[in-house]
């Protein structure tokens, strides 16, 4: 007979009547399996999309500021990710190229060429993997010659109608390349309703439209700046605004951020995202709880960087802080969650 062995408390321990409380909230937590049961939000590779950073030849290249984040060779690397991503669970990927310096201008027509470095990685992709999901990325700082998401007049005015005719373009283009969703993360007045009317006058009223809502000019964005070299860059002979404040998001507005996601709901949007993430948690709670559309949060490379640094100096738990992170965007309201770490977190 095994005699079970009395728990012991520490010496110094008071005695104390039991106090006359009837409901113990720990009672549902006091074993793995009851924790496990009564979990309110669960986290799966179905809801991760892997961001690709993609670029022209077979060579990878690490990026600095970025570590454990390559940009990939469209020839190579590009279809190696997608696979080892695909057998892990995780069968939604979003491209972002890294436009050769010499096709950018102050236009951005490299956007929309057929042939282009993004039309051509999303022909592989959906050419070698059918079934996994594609998003694009629709706006114009890849291309942009002075980096900006739209174009920059003389006075350093950014144009938003000019702009959303070429975004139409981009996301026709993006389409026709076999893209599931183009992602407009311009944050230009109009464009989630001209880009849906572009795609159904092309023939293309299946391809959904996962809106940037809520982008917030955000301090997180810099090792993706640094990757894609898109950020504003300065002109002898025309006024560049050094940020993106005038279309991107105040960081200390949320009711704006209500507006412009029902003004993207009503545009047509299928997805509406949040971006940055983690710093964001009430604004994807908010958009969750005024629409009936998934909502999409974007775990930003600033975000990406900073737990890898801590990682890096043995500051963290590497696997339990992502999972966590990654929780509580699904806590928040998240369905879709775009990250870096969505092939770690789906093998883990």
């Amino acid at each position: 007979t095994v005699h079970a062995v009395e728990p012991q408390v520490p010496a110094g321990t008071p005695v104390v009547e039991p106090l006359p409380v009837l409901k113990r909230p720990r009672r549902n937590r006091r074993s793995p399996a009851m924790r496990e049961m009564f979990a309110e939000t669960s986290l799966s590779a179905a809801n991760l999309v892997l961001p690709i950073l993609v670029q022209e030849g077979e060579e990878d290249t690490p990026i600095r500021s970025f570590p454990g984040v390559d940009r990939l060779g469209v020839e190579t690397g590009l279809l190696r990710e997608v696979r080892a991503a695909r057998e892990l669970g995780v069968k939604s990927v979003v491209i972002f190229p890294k436009t050769p310096e010499e096709l950018k201008t102050p236009v951005g027509a490299e956007c929309f060429n057929p042939v282009g470095l993004a039309q051509r990685a999303i022909r592989k992709i959906k050419d070698a993997f059918p079934d996994v999901v594609v998003y694009t990325d629709v706006a114009l700082d890849p291309y942009n010659s002075l980096g900006h998401d739209g174009i920059v007049r003389s006075d350093g005015v950014i144009l938003n109608d000019e702009t959303v005719a070429l975004l139409c373009r981009q996301a026709v283009s993006q389409a026709e390349a076999g893209a599931d969703f183009v992602s407009p993360s311009d944050m230009m007045d109009g464009r989630v309703g001209a880009i849906r009317a572009a795609l159904d006058a092309a023939g293309f009223p299946h391809v959904g439209i996962m809106a940037y809502s809520a982008k917030y000019a955000s301090a997180f964005y810099g090792p993706f700046r640094d990757a894609l070299n898109s950020k504003p860059l300065a002109a002898a002979d025309w006024v560049v605004p050094a940020g993106k404040e005038t279309y991107q998001q105040n960081p200390a507005n949320w009711r704006e951020a209500l507006m412009e996601a029902r003004l993207d709901e009503e545009e047509g949007a299928d997805i509406l995202l949040v971006k940055p993430g983690m710093a964001y948690l009430d604004i994807i709670r908010a958009i969750h709880e005024q629409t009936d559309l998934p909502v999409a949060a974007y775990h930003t490379s600033g975000e990406y960087a900073m737990l890898k640094a801590a990682v890096m100096n043995g500051w963290l738990d590497e696997e339990a802080a992502v999972l966590e992170s990654l929780l509580c965007l699904r806590r928040a309201g998240a369905t879709v969650i775009l990250t870096y770490y969505a092939k770690q977190a789906a093998e883990w």
